[in-house]
């Protein structure tokens, strides 16, 4: 989630506004800001495509269908609508949707996610999940408008044939605009659970299965967006982006345990995440530390430990960020799509980013 807008209001607690961010004061619990974390290579973007400032990007999915085309679809929160990029170009496709609540129209579409040929979009203000199918977008349902108050970033995880479970981080706040966060006991539904199933006529049910959030000190998640998960190691990676507390990656289960684990304090905003699977249980996780030029933190898979960080030479501020670990006709090794201030996406080669790293696991 920008910040900009969760914490707009923060003077509440003392905060300094700097370019539309909060940033905590220098004392003893928030102590000065660090200097940047060591880059250790720079890689060049592939591609990055044609700015639109008017859109306000945030989050990515990607879809190969089975013709071989490769398609980046981008929120646009300011413009209440989807963007669909080539993925070998990175050029502008076509935008779907336009503001609204009916079937095929968002407010302030956020995370967004697909599985097979369906693509799941998180609305903020409308409050719910729309089921989309590709590739003509056809809208065919609506999740969880009846549960979901704040709803950010989402993950999937199939369960058997036509059955998915749907994880929904759900950042409601006591006070929106003073950025006042609820009370750790109410932290316990900070994520929901949907089960989902697809019928044999392509129809879309789903009904919540249960929420989570640990509710201690060290392990609440007071304001959450990206969340990401392997099935293989039971982990699931939520971020938690109140610097007032360090903003991390909280190390959960599957089953929403809280494992007493998060990964080192981030300098600015733990945005996106995600999992590059390389052989079995073994790859790397690439998280987003939203700075200018954006860092790229590489973990190993299984233990977590810090694996390297790049950069791009232009990306930066970056919100979302997508992973497509498929060999396509651009990006043999694969690529990593991320959002490039707000206004464009980038396209890294996972060929040249496990080059230089020096990365093993069979990730080349």
């Amino acid at each position: 989630m920008n910040q900009r807008t969760m914490l707009l209001a923060l003077l509440l607690s003392g905060w300094t506004l700097l370019s539309g961010c909060a940033t905590p004061p220098h004392n003893s619990r928030n102590p000065a800001p660090k200097p940047l974390s060591h880059v250790d290579a720079v890689i060049d973007e592939s591609w990055i495509s044609v700015p639109s400032p008017e859109d306000e990007l945030d989050s990515l999915a990607v879809w190969a269908p089975p013709r071989g085309d490769l398609w980046v679809i981008a929120t646009a929160k300011s413009t209440h609508r989807l963007v669909v990029l080539d993925g070998e170009t990175g050029a502008r496709l076509r935008t779907v949707g336009a503001r609204g609540s009916a079937l095929g129209q968002f407010e302030r579409p956020n995370g967004i996610a697909v599985e097979g040929d369906l693509v799941f979009v998180v609305e903020r203000d409308n409050h719910r999940v729309q089921v989309l199918r590709l590739p003509d977008f056809q809208p065919l349902a609506i999740i969880g408008a009846d549960v979901l108050q704040l709803p950010y970033g989402v993950w999937l995880r199939p369960l058997a044939p036509g059955r998915l479970e749907m994880l929904v981080t759900d950042s409601f706040m006591a006070d929106f605009r003073a950025g006042v966060v609820p009370p750790l006991p109410q932290l316990d539904q900070r994520v929901k659970r949907f089960l989902i199933d697809v019928d044999g006529d392509g129809a879309v049910h789903a009904r919540l299965a249960g929420q989570f959030g640990d509710t201690t000190e060290q392990g609440a998640l007071r304001m959450v967006e990206s969340i990401a998960g392997d099935a293989a190691n039971d982990r699931l990676l939520i971020a938690e982006e109140d610097r007032r507390v360090g903003s991390t990656l909280r190390d959960y289960t599957l089953q929403g345990r809280y494992r007493g684990f998060s990964l080192p304090v981030f300098d600015a905003d733990a945005e996106g995440v995600a999992l590059w699977q390389c052989q079995q249980q073994a790859g790397y996780w690439i998280a987003v530390d939203q700075v200018a030029p954006t860092l790229f933190r590489v973990f190993d898979r299984q233990t977590l430990a810090p694996a390297g960080v790049f950069s791009g030479r232009v990306t930066a501020n970056t919100d979302g960020e997508v992973l497509h670990a498929a060999p396509s006709r651009r990006f043999p090794a694969g690529v990593v799509f991320a959002l490039h201030d707000d206004r464009s996406v980038s396209a890294f080669d996972l060929g040249k980013v496990s080059a230089a790293l020096h990365l093993g696991h069979g990730c080349v």
